[in-house]
């Protein structure tokens, strides 16, 4: 499989960068460089920004039937391709090959194909007195997009900014560029204008920095962390251009005191699969997880027992349920938070900061559960690894609550409790984006985006579209 690539999309052409340096692209289970990618440029942005302002009043003037067709033809072009994004997933982030299918292949193909759904929920026109509201496509969007998730995330921007009749700019993460790669090339072969879709590489400093600074880009849609999210903001404000940020989180999952015993077991285990999905690599993933100090003891020694089926190992392996972290530095930084948290009083419960014994090379973090108090740096800090923190509290709902909003972020979360309308109520209360009640299933075309620190606007769903979209007013 190619995972060295030499060229950048622009204007409807895979052409060289302006530039001659290239990055790498590493293996993150046996730690060898597979690949490179162009180091892209300032002059490669603008040559983007500008081809995409040039395409747009003609993409903008195509029936939306037209647009959501493309989209159309986009998805049924990654299902084709679906086990090439799941193997290059799997090779430069290290994603377990069972979810690189289900979800780094799957979820950019409900992406595209979810538009046809949504675009006709859109009220494109609505009278008001003796004025006309028409919904209008924002422009040029810049989009901005992490290793994580390294699809879906373009994905979820790309799909309804193309539905919106906006053109776009793509920086893909330079550590896991390949799956961006291959939409491109699914773009190119199902005919879209030139310029309406452009794809430069390149780090963050350098290209992200000059997409958002762009007089030819109109908007901006990053998702990332809350502190690259922030640079963004104040970058796009001197213009001042739009935004779109889907930041960071420490999400809470919340025990409430009325489980069953058994009710209580699936809770334990539904918190941990939230938190160690993508090996920990989630921004919504459950990292809190809220006990009745009554009921601590009890969640430990379920804890340390549902952790060792957690299987790590080569994520292309058949029921590697753990693959390792993205990049050395990752792995750092985590085994860094583990250790801190032990020495600040946090106490382990299973897994620690070494390297798994079975396990010599390879940027693993085993699996990881402490216990800590409400407001230590463990519970309140983004770590973005297989780290689950265990929160006991002792004031009944009340005291869960303000816990559970007591982080600066507000993504996600969960609640669970035997009377299913005393957690929607719970729910209800949560300062986030997303509730998870009693382990409802994430769903892919609902509305998508934070609180607070967690960032602003929503991705996927109708929302996903009219968040490319703004108002021009004709009196009549």
């Amino acid at each position: 499989m190619n995972h060295t690539r030499d060229r950048i999309y622009v204007d409807g052409a895979w052409i060289p960068s302006t530039g001659s340096g290239t990055l790498p692209i590493t293996n993150p289970f046996t730690e060898e460089v597979i690949g490179t990618v162009p180091e892209g440029t300032v002059e490669d942005v603008d040559r983007a920004a500008r081809a995409a302002a040039r395409a747009f009043p003609g993409w903008a003037a195509t029936s939306l039937e037209d647009r959501v067709k493309a989209c159309t033809a986009i998805a049924e072009g990654l299902k084709e391709r679906a086990a090439e994004i799941a193997t290059l997933a799997s090779r430069e982030m290290g994603s377990p090959w069972q979810l690189a299918v289900l979800v780094q292949a799957g979820l950019p193909v409900i992406d595209f194909a979810s538009i046809a759904d949504f675009a006709d929920q859109i009220e494109w026109e609505r009278e008001s007195g003796n004025s006309l509201l028409v919904r209008q496509p924002v422009g040029v969007v810049g989009a901005i997009t992490p290793w994580n998730y390294p699809l879906h995330q373009i994905a979820a921007k790309v799909a309804p900014a193309l539905a919106a009749g906006c053109t776009v700019v793509v920086k893909p993460s330079e550590l896991v560029p390949g799956p961006a790669y291959v939409l491109a090339e699914i773009i190119h072969d199902a005919g879209l204008p030139p310029g309406v879709f452009n794809l430069v590489p390149g780090t963050g400093p350098v290209v992200g920095e000059a997409i958002v600074s762009h007089e030819c880009v109109d908007m901006v849609s990053f998702t990332g962390s809350t502190r690259a999210g922030r640079r963004v903001a104040e970058l796009a404000s001197r213009a001042p251009k739009r935004t779109s940020l889907e930041l960071g989180g420490k999400s809470a999952s919340v025990l409430l005191d009325d489980l069953s015993a058994e009710e209580f077991g699936q809770a334990v285990a539904g918190s941990l699969t939230g938190c160690l999905i993508n090996s920990g690599q989630t921004c919504s993933a459950t990292t809190r997880l809220l006990v009745p100090r009554d009921r601590l003891a009890e969640a430990e020694e379920l804890l340390s027992l549902f952790t060792q089926f957690a299987v790590v190992g080569d994520p292309l392996a058949p029921g590697t349920q753990q693959g390792p972290l993205v990049s050395k530095t990752q792995q750092e930084r985590v085994r860094g938070y583990i250790t801190e948290a032990i020495a600040e009083g946090a106490r382990l419960v299973a897994g620690g900061p070494g390297q798994p014994e079975h396990l010599p090379t390879g940027y693993f973090v085993t699996p990881t559960v402490l216990v800590a108090e409400a407001g230590s740096r463990i519970e309140q800090e983004e770590v973005f690894g297989p780290v689950l923190t265990v929160v006991p509290y002792d004031g009944g709902d009340e005291e869960a609550l303000r816990i559970a909003d007591g982080t600066p972020y507000g993504l996600s979360g969960a609640v669970w409790a035997s009377d299913r309308d005393r957690a929607i109520a719970f729910a209800r209360r949560m300062r986030t984006g997303q509730v998870a009640v009693n382990g409802a299933p994430f769903n892919p075309t609902a509305p998508f985006g934070g609180y607070r620190q967690s960032g602003y606007g929503r991705e996927l769903g109708p929302q996903g579209i009219a968040e490319f979209t703004t108002f021009t007013t004709l009196h009549l």
